[in-house]
């Protein structure tokens, strides 16, 4: 982060803010920077390592700024913004969750007709409004397909099967665990799991959706986020981060055509359509989970024996959380990861060589920025302590103390 200092004459962009916030703290992660604005541009804003912060030519209309006036850690970030959208671009503010839901079914129902649409449901924030958009647009032509991957946190697929069926939906559990594991034997390169996971994941509908009878449409809860980090088509100019397997990791041939009616929203917006559409707050604010799921969170190969080993890791992680009530308000996303390391240890005065894992804990607003979340000691020893006497092989627990960036919130 940095300290802003307003330089420039008044304008549209920052209106009175130079005179309420002399000195704003802005989010900067950047390598590059502007040491001299262009013809007819002046600066508006300095900070102490960047000349050229913000700049603007207010005759036309032009605004530039080197920090992330869009992530929650930027103070006034979202006056700032909606600045730009009114004053200088002149947009009328009239997006509602209300409005957003009344034409994302209409453009759904145009788009789909009378053809069926298969939803790929992960119990998640982001499936779960999806299929509930679909649903209200297309009723019964909408059949729900829960793939369980093997890749699930404890306890995770029967309580979406349990969960999905009493919201009158139809649902089709479908088992490829064996599919999964098998496809990522051998494989470390985060990447390189991303893309299997997502491709097996596709062609897994396919088969199913065949069973159905034809199927034209795929819907699925991909978020604006993933196309940013994914360096999604409308996108390619943009760096790509990581690979989600809703975005770039869909094989080429996907036979699918895509119904995305989140594509443009955040995580936040997200929960508040969910909300608005009267989805219990258990599934809305539930924490994120990755599409590749506990893959990605176990860094190396993927094996049976580690998968359970950090299944049971992350449970007790979560119910230490929920019972300190710190799993909403507190952590926006908590999560085991299971290093490809051992260490030396000491239990039962004998010498142990087993592994080790590391504890995410997260505070955000938008999921694009994150900081870690200053849990408690006396927690962190008590889910320290209870990982090692109950986790059968691991002799070491640390915390990940990085934000993000530089660092994303997956280890993968």
């Amino acid at each position: 982060s940095a300290e802003l200092t307003f330089v420039g004459p008044e304008n549209p962009l920052f209106g009175d803010l130079p005179s309420r916030a002399p000195d704003l703290r802005v989010w900067m992660s950047h390598g590059d920077s502007v040491q001299v604005p262009p013809p007819g541009f002046v600066v508006l804003a300095r900070s102490a390592n960047c000349p050229v912060a913000a700049m603007g030519d207010p005759r036309r209309d032009l605004y530039g700024v080197q920090f992330h006036p869009e992530v929650g850690h930027t103070h006034r970030g979202a006056e700032i913004l909606r600045r730009f959208a009114v004053e200088v671009c002149r947009c009328t503010p009239d997006w509602t969750p209300d409005t957003f839901i009344e034409q994302a079914t209409a453009a759904i129902r145009a788009q789909v007709g009378r053809e069926q649409v298969v939803c790929g449901l992960s119990g998640g924030v982001d499936s779960s409004v999806t299929a509930t958009l679909v649903h209200r647009a297309v009723g019964d032509q909408q059949i729900c397909i829960f793939v369980n991957t093997g890749l699930l946190r404890q306890g995770e697929s029967e309580q979406v099967v349990r969960t999905f069926r009493g919201r009158g939906m139809q649902l089709v559990p479908v088992d490829a665990s064996e599919e999964f594991i098998g496809a990522l034997e051998g494989i470390t390169d985060p990447e390189r799991k991303r893309r299997v996971i997502g491709e097996l994941f596709i062609r897994v509908f396919e088969r199913e959706a065949k069973k159905l009878g034809e199927v034209r449409f795929l819907a699925q809860g991909t978020l604006y986020p993933d196309v940013i980090e994914s360096r999604g088509p409308e996108r390619q100019a943009a760096a790509r981060i990581k690979t989600h397997h809703n975005v770039g990791g869909l094989p080429q041939g996907m036979r699918f055509e895509l119904i995305e009616p989140l594509r443009y929203l955040f995580k936040d917006e997200t929960r508040v359509v969910g909300e608005r559409l009267g989805l219990p707050e258990e599934i809305v604010w539930r924490q994120p989970f990755p599409g590749p799921g506990l893959a990605v969170r176990i860094v190396g190969e993927v094996t049976w024996e580690r998968l359970e080993t950090l299944r049971a890791a992350d449970a007790i992680l979560l119910e230490e959380l929920r019972a300190a009530d710190l799993l909403r308000q507190v952590t926006q996303q908590s999560f085991a990861v299971l290093l490809p390391v051992r260490s030396v240890g000491v239990m039962g005065d004998e010498r142990t060589y087993q592994h080790v894992v590391a504890i995410r804990a997260v505070t955000t607003e938008d999921f694009m920025t994150a900081d870690w979340a200053r849990l408690d000691y006396e927690l962190l020893a008590r889910i320290s302590n209870r990982i090692v006497n109950e986790v059968r092989g691991v002799n070491r627990v640390v915390y990940d103390i990085t934000s993000k960036p530089p660092a994303t919130i997956e280890w993968e």
